[in-house]
């Protein structure tokens, strides 16, 4: 039986009217995969709701669309890759990295491991096909200028989203752009083997692969530093217990249990950043120096103006 003082208390909790939720919307750099776990866990876990947060997972037509979108004011908050931060600034984009979703690279140079190329070198007057203009160019670039190769010495063909099939049907020799814990899956359960060349042991600096990014002057700081806060519980909920963490993710929608996101998943949640609201500046101001030593850009944009901390806000 309640006391007479508690159960005043609960008519007095019931009474009040339920508080107000945040609405923060998010757009996701291509469709729901296990790169998105965090997020979706934080979802589906509630943790969201519990941080007061009314969160739109929205998926994007173009993978382009994301940083634009933003720009645009037409969502808060997008998941984007590091080095297109740096782009899409120097672009005119009026945006800002605000966490970081996977921080380690995901984008290596794929080819089959018992084809023609078995080095950097070997790629000298063959086809190398890409996905995305630009940041996949600078990359390829740079891994050939490592060995002392120029551009011209291979033939650059863009192969739009077709990465795998693109290379097992001798199309192109190697493909940049790929992510590791993607598309050598795809080549497994396809019966075939392929090697990564990783972009930072072949001098690129290393960097975030996967952060959100926010428009400084519209970004409501205390809202997002609170959807960090609740993915970075999901992100500990992964690491502590993948395999329920993967069934909590699959099961959000039938598309998603499937071998190759199964195998993905496993290869994906060592490298989910376990403090996403944490900034190192070093990544930062590195990649900045090198894109533009590489002449992709101009450079002289400050890694503070690049990236920054929001964890302190929370109101």
């Amino acid at each position: 039986m309640k006391t007479p003082c508690t159960a005043l208390a609960l008519c007095l909790t019931l009474a009040l009217p339920a508080q107000a939720q945040d609405k923060l919307t998010l757009m996701l750099d291509w469709f729901v995969n296990p790169d998105h776990g965090p997020i979706i866990l934080a979802q589906e876990n509630g943790y969201f709701t519990q941080a007061g947060l009314e969160v739109e997972i929205v998926t994007p037509a173009d993978p382009n669309d994301p940083p634009r979108m933003v720009a645009a004011g037409r969502v808060d908050l997008a998941v984007s890759y590091q080095p297109q931060l740096h782009l899409s600034r120097h672009a005119g984009l009026p945006l800002v990295r605000v966490g970081t979703l996977v921080e380690t690279p995901l984008t290596c140079l794929v080819v089959l491991a018992d084809g023609p190329v078995q080095s950097i070198p070997d790629l000298k007057d063959r086809k190398v096909g890409f996905a995305v203009a630009g940041v996949q160019e600078v990359m390829l670039n740079a891994m050939l200028a490592h060995h002392g190769l120029a551009p011209g010495d291979v033939e650059q063909i863009n192969i739009g989203w077709s990465i795998s099939p693109a290379l097992m049907s001798g199309q192109v020799d190697a493909v940049i752009g790929a992510f590791r814990n993607f598309e050598l899956n795809q080549l497994t359960l396809e019966g075939k083997t392929g090697r990564c060349f990783y972009p930072e042991a072949e001098g690129i600096p290393s960097y975030d692969e996967l952060i959100y990014v926010a428009d400084p002057a519209r970004m409501d700081a205390g809202v997002i530093a609170r959807f960090l806060q609740a993915t970075e519980r999901a992100a500990l909920d992964i690491v502590n217990d993948p395999d329920t963490a993967w069934q909590i993710f699959r099961d959000t929608d039938t598309a998603l249990d499937t071998d190759l996101n199964r195998l993905a998943w496993a290869d994906t949640w060592p490298r989910f950043a376990m403090r996403p609201a944490a900034l190192d500046l070093g990544r930062y101001q590195r990649l900045e120096a090198f894109l533009a030593a590489s002449g992709a850009t101009k450079g002289g944009i400050p890694a503070a103006d690049l990236a920054v901390d929001v964890s302190g806000t929370t109101e």
